[in-house]
């Protein structure tokens, strides 16, 4: 048992345009190098682009997204008798979020359009309709973990 102290959560300061918690921490996995301003820009040229493509506010699409990426399980590696298994736990919520938001940028930073925008964008889009790279690693994620489900037991 550790002997520290608790860490104490803070709280992230809503961002100014939509007063989002979740918007904000978005725009601070997007931030390379500390460039906060670049990374606001990106994200809310981005959101200009999804209202202009889909018709409908670009904070609900980005919300709708993030909640679709989503995953509920996840495998984590536990030795077990010199064997390495792949145990299948749940996702605590916090987590959940942040490997959403992760796989959402990743992917958007791995497509082929010609500006960042352009990429978040498409990414944020089709994440929202259900489809994409960032909705396939989520399955992708939730199948390892149905398909190791015989080692639940060994959950701790």
């Amino acid at each position: 048992m550790s002997r520290r102290t608790k860490a104490v959560k803070r709280t992230v300061p809503p961002d100014p345009r939509y007063d989002s918690q979740t918007v904000s921490k978005f725009i601070s996995s997007l931030m390379y190098e500390g460039k906060k301003s670049t990374a606001e820009r990106i994200f809310y040229s981005a959101m200009d682009l999804i209202e202009e493509r889909t018709g409908q506010p670009g904070v609900t699409v980005f919300k709708q997204a993030v909640n679709n990426v989503k995953p509920a399980l996840e495998v984590k590696s536990r030795r077990v008798g010199g064997a390495s298994l792949q145990v299948p736990v749940e996702v605590r919520p916090e987590r959940r979020a942040a490997l959403a938001m992760r796989w959402v940028i990743d992917f958007a930073r791995s497509r082929s359009e010609k500006t960042m925008q352009e990429r978040l964008a498409a990414e944020l889009i089709l994440a929202s309709k259900g489809e994409g790279n960032a909705i396939k690693k989520k399955e992708d994620t939730h199948r390892m973990a149905e398909a190791n489900r015989a080692f639940a037991h060994y959950r701790w």
